[in-house]
């Protein structure tokens, strides 16, 4: 099926990865023959790799929270905030070069920039250490709490590709470490985007991880507390952001492999993990039936 007829608006949010092994040359070409098309394309990326470079580099490596329902987070203590920001702007800046290298009138931003994302801190972060639950009140993490997307829709009216890195702003004013992909699936949800695309460095969600023979290929929004299950570590994370993309209307959200020949395009057409919402599921399923 082609993409035209699966999704009801012009625009994709493609989330970029930033774990290490997560490819972004071929997907940032696959972007500029989309973008060179006509599409509506959005970029979110990560940084935890660069962020985990850079805290080696200046003596503060990098410390990871597992909560007691099994996420991993970053511990964002305030001097891992300011070597997160420095890592997201450095990658945010290459992408941008990279799709400029490419023809694509590319504008990098964080958050803050236009407001765009305005989080709130946590008051306090729940780890599991030694089988003991500790509680950790030093963490520069949060969640987005409002989504003003006027700036990321404006540079998509005008033939450009708005490209954000996942800090928000607090209501202080002051830089908040967020989760990429559901910075992805918020901003998405905001832009009324058709598509919701988390390329990462595995082909999709596994039921037997890391045996790539147990894909799932597709699912709904009603089977995703039972995604969530199968989840291990980071990838809980994308499921949820999947999980809020299609609440806030997105029809469709891919996790997929940044390795491909055409990642994104791939990922459109099926190779990955496709999770529908309610109401494309219910058109996909009324056509199949249809004489």
């Amino acid at each position: 099926m082609l993409q035209s007829e699966l999704d009801p608006s012009p625009s994709t949010v493609l989330k970029l990865g930033g774990a290490a092994g997560v490819d972004h040359a071929t997907a940032l070409d696959d972007v500029a023959e989309r973008v060179a098309r006509g599409d509506r394309i959005a970029i979110v990326h990560g940084g935890s790799d660069e962020a985990n470079r850079l805290g080696d580099a200046v003596g503060h490596p990098a410390r990871t929270l597992r909560s007691p329902s099994g996420h991993e987070s970053r511990h964002t203590d305030p001097r891992t905030l300011e070597l997160f920001v420095m890592a997201t702007a450095l990658v945010n800046r290459r992408i941008v070069g990279a799709l400029q290298a490419r023809g694509v009138d590319a504008v990098g931003l964080s958050g803050l920039d236009g407001a765009t994302l305005l989080g709130a801190r946590k008051d306090a972060v729940r780890t599991v250490e030694g089988g003991r639950v500790r509680i950790v009140r030093d963490d520069w993490s949060g969640r987005i709490r409002e989504v003003r997307a006027d700036l990321a829709s404006d540079l998509l009216d005008s033939g450009r590709v708005p490209v954000l890195a996942p800090v928000a702003m607090t209501e202080r004013g002051e830089p908040l470490n967020v989760d990429g992909d559901r910075a992805a699936a918020t901003l998405a949800g905001a832009l009324g985007a058709g598509a919701l695309v988390l390329l990462t460095a595995v082909p999709g969600l596994l039921r037997a991880f890391p045996d790539p023979s147990t894909r799932i290929d597709s699912a709904t929004e009603d089977e995703i507390v039972a995604l969530e299950e199968v989840a291990q570590g980071r990838m809980k994370r994308k499921v949820v952001a999947a999980r809020e993309a299609l609440r806030a209307g997105v029809a469709r959200v891919v996790i997929a492999a940044s390795d491909a020949e055409r990642p994104l395009t791939a990922a459109l057409d099926g190779e990955g993990t496709t999770i529908l919402g309610r109401t494309l599921a219910a058109d996909e399923a009324a056509a199949e039936v249809t004489p």
